[in-house]
């Protein structure tokens, strides 16, 4: 069941009614906060992704540098554009609190997203640009059964400074806070299972190492503790090990559709992260065209855990 939708008025009355810890999200739903980050697609940090990538690193095929100028590839932005905060200024597991809802939902994960390029008009390699960041949507789920999860939808536009006109691209970051208790979390229940299609056009499979995920998280200057600590993992969160990365995912899931079909123009990329992936298991991402235009991406690991679903449309 999808999570019940509240537009900000009435969760604000919701919030209000119950008294449940409303005063500062209150405050926050009426205030949403806006953030504008500007990066270089430096070819020194995107050569550091390309050897991160093993769809890029050399071992697959032949490894090509990026080259200034050109196109920056379709999810790259994810490891760029990240709030610069100083230590003593990040939450208690390692986040940043930019676009986060205030205390007790301190607790994050990646829920999914939406990005929408203009093929047109590229961001590109070598280049200065400025992603804007401010809340699309807020939803609420859980209060009825006293485990309240806030669900927030950052929108980003993407555009090259200096150069006017619609962004290069546009996204979507879907993320849901959980609320921080003292005691320490159970075990996590088993996976979910989900529904993926039954025949496969194209596939890549990989491991997500601790060096994988130490590095990308390097890139994405993350110190989000689920990624790199296996004691925080288990004791604190309840996994069995350091969690993968979410855009890590969300990027292997697109660098697969590019890897098998090197020529493609992505338009649109929709995707939805199932279940939690666990460092160090085989994985591998699927993908079935369903038309000329549309493909259905999924992610699988070894143990048959769907991490992560998604949708292209190409041009």
């Amino acid at each position: 069941m999808l999570p019940r939708v509240f537009p900000r008025a009435v969760l604000h009355q919701t919030l209000q009614r119950r008294d449940y810890r409303s005063v500062a999200l209150n405050k926050w739903i009426k205030n949403p906060p806006t953030a504008a980050v500007s990066d270089t697609l430096h070819y020194d940090k995107l050569s550091d992704l390309y050897i991160t990538l093993p769809t890029r690193d050399g071992t697959r095929r032949h490894y090509l540098e990026p080259k200034e100028g050109e196109a920056a590839p379709y999810g790259v932005h994810l490891a760029f554009f990240h709030a610069r905060k100083a230590e003593h200024l990040l939450r208690e597991d390692g986040t940043d609190e930019e676009i986060s809802p205030p205390a007790p939902f301190l607790r994050r994960m990646w829920a999914g997203g939406k990005m929408t390029w203009d093929n047109q008009n590229p961001l590109l390699i070598g280049s200065r640009a400025t992603g804007r960041s401010s809340v699309a949507d807020v939803k609420l789920k859980g209060v009825e059964k006293g485990k309240p999860m806030v669900f927030v939808t950052q929108k980003i536009e993407y555009g090259m400074d200096g150069v006017k006109g619609k962004p290069s691209l546009v996204e979507e970051r879907a993320h849901v806070y959980f609320e921080v208790k003292d005691e320490e979390e159970k075990k996590k229940p088993d996976p979910r299972p989900v529904q993926v299609p039954s025949s496969v056009d194209f596939s890549f499979t990989y491991t997500p190492s601790v060096i994988t995920l130490f590095r990308y998280s390097a890139l994405m200057f993350n110190a989000h503790h689920i990624h790199l600590d296996k004691e925080y993992s288990q004791k604190k969160e309840g996994y069995p090990e350091r969690l993968v990365h979410g855009p890590l995912t969300a990027q292997m899931l697109l660098e697969t559709a590019v890897f098998c079909k090197p020529d493609i123009k992505i338009k649109t990329f929709e995707y939805r992260a199932t279940n939690p992936l666990i460092v160090d298991r085989k994985t591998t991402i699927n993908g079935v065209w369903t038309d000329k235009n549309t493909a259905q991406l999924w992610c699988v690991d070894e143990q048959g855990v769907v991490g992560m679903t998604g949708s292209i449309t190409t041009e």
